[in-house]
């Protein structure tokens, strides 16, 4: 039955948005190494508009601890380090009048469980998200049930939403160990 197959596609569909949000929030929560994307969310006024700081520098990172941003236009220097200072990254920027220059500070073994349980969280969200697509998905094979469709085709639909929701719980137990692993690696 077509709308079975809609209802199943769908479902694995929005999983993997789920799942491709999560990690996308895990790469948010920092593991003590430098990386251009943890400067993604951060934004400066270019010539009165709030523009990405990608889009008005390059992002280099010369080592595991330090963090290049050469503004294409010297301009925006100043711009990029106060958009910095008052971010809530927490970094101090240093700016010798070419790159803005920031130093990525090790993290404490107290910092580092209090990132984990952030990831932790992260992940535990994602499963609600992962279980909540499984109980909408089964609510629109119900109906379809009391609309005429066979119980054995909808018994077997719920098998493989189900079969997908394991899978991608599974998934998430995978990107969030490997988070962990990274937070807590020296």
């Amino acid at each position: 039955m077509e709308e079975v197959d809609f209802f199943l596609e769908h479902a694995v569909e929005t999983m993997g948005k789920s799942l491709a949000r999560l990690s996308q929030e895990l790469t948010k929560i920092r593991a003590g190494k430098a990386m251009p994307n943890m400067l993604d969310a951060l934004n400066v006024d270019y010539y009165g508009n709030s523009t990405p700081v990608h889009q008005v520098a390059s992002i280099t990172t010369p080592d595991a601890r330090t963090l290049i941003i050469k503004p294409w236009e010297k301009a925006m220097i100043g711009e990029i380090e106060k958009a910095i200072i008052n971010s809530d990254l927490g970094l101090n920027p240093q700016n010798d009048g070419e790159i803005v220059r920031i130093n990525i500070p090790a993290l404490t073994e107290e910092r580092r469980i209090i990132l984990v349980k952030q990831a932790k969280a992260a992940a535990e969200n994602g499963k609600v998200s992962i279980r909540n697509i499984r109980k909408d998905t089964n609510e629109q094979l119900k109906k379809l049930l009391k609309e005429g469709a066979s119980e054995d085709l909808i018994k077997d639909a719920e098998a493989k939403v189900q079969k997908y929701t394991d899978e991608h719980v599974k998934k998430i137990d995978g990107v969030f160990e490997v988070k962990e692993k990274d937070i807590m690696t020296l």
